[in-house]
């Protein structure tokens, strides 16, 4: 990890640094300082409250979020139903979700449920965007890590996705 960081840590756009999300065994390293938030939003047709960190490098979006699923067994349909709104915030049909083509290869250490996905769509302003993200749990805590821009550089995606731990 060390020599990834020095890669792209020299850049002056992204200035790694470790996250800890509090209530959360999960670890994140992030290349910026992070806003946080929370809202209610329906996962699986449930309010559930949402903690969100995001910040802005490099000409992408960095973020991570998770939220308490409150039982194991509702797992599986929140990771589905977050991929799919996710692919339908770029404007991609939802029902792609389903599609191989938009399935990534991703590890997250320690995660008992794991979806990656990656697409092209449009952003809120029209413009070419792409998404790699990760959907993935322990437990009944459900996790979405990922990173949006124009273009996603191979080795800021390995950095931020390599980060990511659930000890």
């Amino acid at each position: 990890m060390t020599c990834l960081l020095a890669l792209s840590g020299c850049s002056p756009a992204y200035n790694w640094r470790d996250l800890q999300l509090a209530g959360t065994p999960l670890q994140a390293l992030m290349p910026c300082k992070p806003e946080a938030a929370e809202r209610t939003v329906p996962l699986a047709g449930v309010p559930t409250l949402m903690h969100m960190h995001s910040c802005e490098a490099g000409g992408q979006t960095f973020a991570v979020a998770w939220a308490d699923a409150s039982a194991e067994a509702r797992v599986p349909e929140i990771l589905t139903g977050w991929r799919a709104g996710s692919l339908a915030a770029i404007r991609v049909d939802p029902a792609t979700a389903a599609d191989a083509t938009t399935e990534w290869p991703v590890a997250v250490p320690g995660a008992q449920q794991l979806r990656g996905l990656q697409a092209a769509g449009q952003d809120p302003q029209g413009k070419t965007t792409q998404v790699r993200a990760a959907y993935f749990s322990k437990g009944s805590l459900v996790f979405q890590a990922a990173v949006y821009g124009p273009a996603l550089p191979d080795e800021v995606l390995t950095t931020f996705f390599e980060g990511l731990r659930l000890p």
